[in-house]
């Protein structure tokens, strides 16, 4: 093996230009300096990116990726406002009358329709000018357009006639007059349905009598016949 023929090696300390960072390595130099390192290079940091990229492919990378992020976020932010209860009536699309109607009634955003609708159709249905046909549209806009709508029964209609008698005020001599009334009627009802009664056996006594007679007019005129029959 031939004598003298490998370098001298040192522990050469390196030095970062860019970052600073320094680090012991062996080499046949007793110090390097470079000019960036793997803590300071562009594909880890993307500092420093004009060192080695010239065409700029990074900072085009680094645009796109933030014009992607921005049109994420625009794009959440108008699937928000889509299901914002701050949306204008304006955004139902129902018939002018209608809108104008609502926002006579104080009713001016999707939230206020749907806090009304939580009451009930019918506290929809008292707002002058608000019809069924544009309740029913107005559901179905909301339903479409994601908001959850609140199906309430309503309570059920009180008939006129009650509604009076519950508004009028109960007295003993209304109470009187009211038994009496019902009493005046039922005698009524009864005498009606007597009456009926003996019309029915009026007449079912007359139609007898005349299949009586009939029978009877019958005989008579075959006797005749077989009399004369007999004298021939």
């Amino acid at each position: 093996m031939r004598a003298e023929i490998h370098p001298t090696v040192f522990d050469a300390k390196v030095t970062c230009a860019s970052c600073g960072t320094t680090w012991i390595t062996t080499s046949t130099k007793k110090e390097l300096r470079i000019d960036v390192c793997s803590k300071c290079h562009p594909f880890f940091t993307g500092e420093s990116a004009r060192l080695l990229d010239v065409e700029g492919q990074v900072d085009r990378f680094y645009k796109k990726l933030s014009a992607r992020q921005t049109y994420v976020e625009q794009l959440k932010t108008k699937e928000e406002s889509l299901t914002s209860p701050d949306r204008s009536v304006d955004d139902l699309e129902l018939s002018p009358r209608a809108t104008d109607a609502l926002k006579k009634a104080g009713i001016l955003s999707f939230g206020q329709i749907l806090a009304k609708l939580g009451e009930g159709n019918a506290a929809m249905l008292e707002v002058a000018g608000f019809g069924q046909s544009s309740l029913t549209a107005a559901k179905k806009k909301l339903r479409a357009l994601g908001f959850e709508v609140p199906e309430v029964a309503d309570a059920p209609k009180v008939p006129k006639s009650m509604k009076a008698a519950a508004e009028q005020p109960s007295t003993p001599e209304v109470e009187a007059t009211e038994v009496a009334t019902t009493e005046t009627e039922a005698v009524e009802a009864t005498e009606d349905v007597a009456t009926e009664v003996e019309a029915i056996e009026t007449a079912t006594t007359e139609t007898e009598a005349a299949e009586v007679e009939a029978t009877e007019d019958a005989a008579s005129e075959t006797t005749t016949t077989e009399e004369a029959e007999a004298s021939e």
